[in-house]
């Protein structure tokens, strides 16, 4: 696979899908096109349409096969999601959006056989959060149409299947709070035979196995070539941990973020994770578990941040220091390690000026970081990936209450991992460390410190 030097990477995110053509040899992406991921779907329950996606998808391939050529596909998308297949490919049921409750509605009945945590690693979460969720609801509330599946595929899985035809899956997807894997035994759990889909899961392939090539009808749509490979593909989170897991020595974490925020630690202190806290098992593009913690920030950002362009004075922080004004766990209830607690400002909202908001908001989102990487046993080097590594007030807070280095990630670990899959790995280089904080390290400890102090108490 020397060859392959331009690989189109599939990053379905569960704010925005994208099409990135990534340049192995420059290390860099080269072109991009996106979407708004909206759940435009809503009988018989909200759902992504999957047909509007794919299009997308491949009107993105036929225009950079043109203007910069295609030499293989690979995918990544968000997780907690999976397709239905019946025996000749279409769906038996719609593709879940995992923010809709109706899970939530059967759970006492789903607890009766879901496998514990010490076999799965993976927590109870609302919503349809864990596949295996979905799944008991969906086969509650549809059992006809239940019935009829023939093979359940993870995400990234299923648009490889929609470009070649090939049912498979891998851990990353299956290890992603499913219920479905026990990363110990690098095998399906109990529940699988529980819900009846032994045998109907697809075949087990490695993150970065050939699918197969286009499929010849794809091929004459985009332009692509017919020996186009299609590697199996990953989960997003685990996507941004392997350029980092290729690159460096343990230990370290990874801090990837966007809609949700993953702390992941490689080679810290075994840690006893606490599944109330919305910590789990994640199981990477090697089938290892790595501890892992969550919390929904990006979502966080869009609901409490000040929208359009703002600016953080010098007036903004010196108050918002003085005075301790602190935004308290959690904005969101649902997920996170403060599940069940709804906090907030310190002080009425409506006497913060834009600045401070966005300042506070921004310290709020490194704090509750740091909380993920202490119940995952994280040590050394924090290395953090996507757009909350712009925010210079997000990473000087998270260093201030880590106490370790904090660094920047060189542009996109989510698409460099996808597409070193099909060249078996590349290496990450010019990881930039954070420079000095605007506001004064000893400050900012002190207020970590006293956000520590106020924190709610958890059972």
């Amino acid at each position: 696979m020397s060859d392959i030097r331009k690989v189109a990477v599939i990053d379905i995110g569960k704010t925005n899908a994208k099409v990135i053509l990534y340049d192995l040899e420059a290390a860099s992406e080269i072109d991009t096109r996106s979407k708004r991921n909206e759940v435009t779907g809503h009988s018989p329950y909200p759902h992504f349409e999957v047909d509007d996606l794919f299009d997308f998808i491949l009107e993105a391939l036929a225009e950079f096969q043109k203007e910069h050529g295609v030499d293989a596909i690979s995918v990544t998308t968000h997780g907690a999601t999976a397709a239905l297949l019946k025996r000749d490919g279409t769906l038996a049921l719609p593709v879940l959006d995992y923010e809709h409750a109706g899970p939530d509605e059967t759970r006492a009945d789903y607890e009766e056989i879901r496998p514990p945590f010490a076999e799965t690693g993976s927590p109870r979460l609302a919503m349809g959060l864990n596949i295996g969720a979905q799944l008991f609801w969906q086969k509650t509330k549809f059992p006809d149409e239940f019935a009829m599946i023939d093979c359940v595929l993870p995400y990234p899985q299923y648009w490889g299947f929609r470009l070649t035809g090939r049912r498979a899956g891998e851990a990353t997807s299956w290890g992603c709070h499913t219920d479905l894997w026990s990363p110990r035994s690098r095998t399906f759990s109990s529940l699988v035979g529980e819900l009846g889909l032994f045998g109907k899961m697809g075949e087990l392939v490695k993150a970065d196995d050939k699918l197969g090539e286009v499929l010849p009808e794809i091929a004459r749509k985009t332009g692509l070539a017919p020996n186009c490979p299609v590697f199996a593909g990953i989960h997003d989170s685990n996507a941004s941990l392997l350029p980092h897991l290729w690159s460096r020595a343990q230990p370290f974490s990874v801090v990837s973020t966007g809609t949700w925020v993953i702390a992941m630690a490689v080679g810290g202190h075994p840690p006893a994770l606490d599944e109330s806290r919305d910590t789990l098992i994640n199981v990477n593009a090697y089938g290892d578990p790595v501890p892992s913690a969550r919390f929904m920030g990006g979502r966080v950002f869009e609901v409490a941040a000040p929208g359009g362009e703002v600016a953080v004075t010098e007036d903004d922080r010196k108050a918002m220091l003085k005075n301790r004004i602190m935004m308290m766990p959690s904005v969101l209830g649902d997920t996170g390690p403060f599940q069940g607690i709804i906090g907030g400002w310190t002080v009425d909202e409506h006497h913060l000026t834009p600045g401070m908001r966005l300042l506070g908001v921004s310290w709020y989102l490194a704090l509750m970081t740091a909380i993920c990487l202490d119940l995952t046993g994280a040590s050394g080097p924090v290395i953090v990936e996507g757009p909350f590594a712009e925010n210079h007030d997000y990473l000087s807070m998270l260093s201030a209450a880590t106490g370790r280095p904090v660094e920047k990630s060189p542009g996109s670990g989510t698409s460099a991992g996808a597409a070193g899959l099909a060249v078996g790995g590349v290496k990450l280089s010019a990881f930039r460390p954070h420079p000095e904080p605007l506001s004064g390290l000893a400050e900012l400890n002190a207020y970590a410190e006293i956000w520590r102090e106020r924190l709610p108490e958890v059972e």
